[in-house]
């Protein structure tokens, strides 16, 4: 039996020599965050986005907190998709803001044109968009026009999207600004971490502050915002450029395994995999596949562990956020498209370490493991 887990993080051997040699050099420095390490990562990750700035910080979430923070999110409403990671609302709440939650389009678990223009109200200030498991939806142009044409600013959750395209641009680059996310499971990983870009010097600068504990300088303790300690260190930068390096390769793997799964599920009995939009180009953070009928996600999910030893990586998302507990009462209206998405999809294991034959394998025990389970519950 096979043992395919569901996000295992890939650093290549000859990386974590050079990982290793530079951390022992920052150690032997005593420069341990804010130093050239960090300086050279954000250079490198606004290239790759095609932007004039970036920032890092400990986290995705606190990423997006701060550039939510530096728009002036505090006091406003800003239109949020249900079907996103519990920290995009959240960081919403923590900036001071108003979460106003709209529904998705099945087709792309996104947010579209007309789902927006059913959530904007009065009060609306901004809107964040999610690329949900690395896929830009082409309505993302649509909604920045949108924007643009109510002076509403445009806020991207690419938490799951480093190096996707839309129309060879660059997710991160179709708002004002721009937040990703490091963390482990992600397609390039600092082990904690995240990113904010943008075009705007003043948010940039404002980020800056934020970041470090609100204070108007480094060498100064005058603090001008409500900042925090958000700070990335140069230990996490160094693993962040080294995967950073590598991101062509491992998107390029990533989709050899996504084709390879498109493949063995065309004629699927029981999932249609999400299909990539025309003119995007997804790094294949997740391989979604939508269930045909109901089914016990979590009978299918041990079954594949125990008799196959296959791990599904987490739904994308198995609960949308506003019926999250913590958003009890948040939404005034029916969200029904991503309640019925979020109820019925699984993703495949997916990552740079994986071979198409795994992906065949993959296919093979999940199409058998879902034939015992409708056959058990008949």
């Amino acid at each position: 039996m096979r043992r395919i887990p569901a996000a295992p993080v890939v650093v290549p051997e000859d990386d974590r020599r050079g990982i290793l040699q530079a951390i022992d050099a920052v150690l032997e420095s005593g420069q341990l965050t804010l130093g050239s390490h960090g300086e050279a990562f954000e250079a490198d990750f606004a290239r790759l986005v095609g932007v004039r700035h970036a920032v890092a910080v400990n986290s995705g979430t606190s990423a997006l907190e701060i550039a939510l923070r530096a728009l002036g999110a505090e006091g406003r409403e800003v239109v949020v998709p249900t079907n996103t990671f519990f920290a995009t609302p959240a960081a919403v709440l923590h900036a001071g803001g108003r979460v106003r939650f709209a529904d998705v389009d099945p087709r792309t678990l996104m947010l579209d044109l007309s789902q927006l223009e059913d959530a904007l109200t009065p009060e609306t200030a901004g809107v964040i968009v999610v690329h949900i498991g690395g896929m830009i939806a082409p309505a993302v142009e649509a909604i920045s026009e949108l924007c643009r044409a109510r002076g509403l600013w445009l806020l991207e959750d690419a938490a799951h999207a480093h190096g996707s395209t839309y129309q060879s641009q660059q997710a991160g680059s179709f708002g004002v600004a721009g937040s990703f996310s490091f963390y482990p499971t992600k397609v390039m990983t600092s082990g904690e971490g995240g990113m904010i870009v943008t075009d705007d010097r003043r948010l940039y600068e404002e980020a800056l502050i934020y970041r470090d504990q609100g204070k108007a300088g480094f060498h100064a303790n005058v603090h001008t915002r409500l900042g925090y300690n958000w700070r990335m260190s140069e230990l996490h930068a160094i693993l962040g450029a080294s995967q950073l390096r590598r991101l062509p390769e491992f998107i390029e793997a990533r989709r050899r395994v996504a084709q390879a799964y498109d493949k063995a599920l065309a004629k699927s009995t029981w999932f249609e995999p999400l299909v990539e939009p025309v003119g995007a180009r997804s790094n294949y953070y997740k391989y979604v596949v939508l269930l045909r009928q109901p089914t016990d996600r979590a009978a299918l999910k041990r079954d594949l562990r125990e008799r196959f030893g296959v791990g599904l990586a987490g739904e994308v998302y198995e609960l949308p956020c506003h019926r999250q507990p913590i958003f009890e009462g948040v939404s005034d209206r029916p969200l029904s498209e991503a309640e019925g998405v979020c109820a019925s999809h699984v993703c495949l294991p997916i990552s740079a370490r994986m071979t198409p034959e795994d992906a065949a394998y993959v296919a093979e025990s999940i199409e058998s493991a879902m034939k015992q389970l409708v056959g058990a519950a008949s």
